[in-house]
């Protein structure tokens, strides 16, 4: 398999799966070697559980920066 048809291949994934390529690429790029780089991690892993398990809704980032601006018009 060539560079193209990796990143088309990784591209076509769901975003859940997307996702864990990209940190796997990022992670072997950049080792996280401070504490908060751990803490951010522990987080995201954290925050992924409760999607995945459906303890909290995903909410677009399109709804959420219009609620937002809808509160700076009024």
């Amino acid at each position: 398999m060539n560079t193209k048809q990796l990143i088309d291949e990784a591209v076509s994934l769901p975003v859940e799966e997307s996702a864990l390529v990209v940190g796997s690429l990022l992670r072997n790029l950049n080792h996280p070697e401070s504490e908060i780089d751990k803490q951010w991690s522990m987080e995201a892993k954290r925050r992924l559980s409760e999607l995945r398990s459906g303890h909290v809704a995903v909410i677009l980032g399109n709804e959420v920066f219009n609620k937002v601006w809808s509160k700076f018009k009024k």
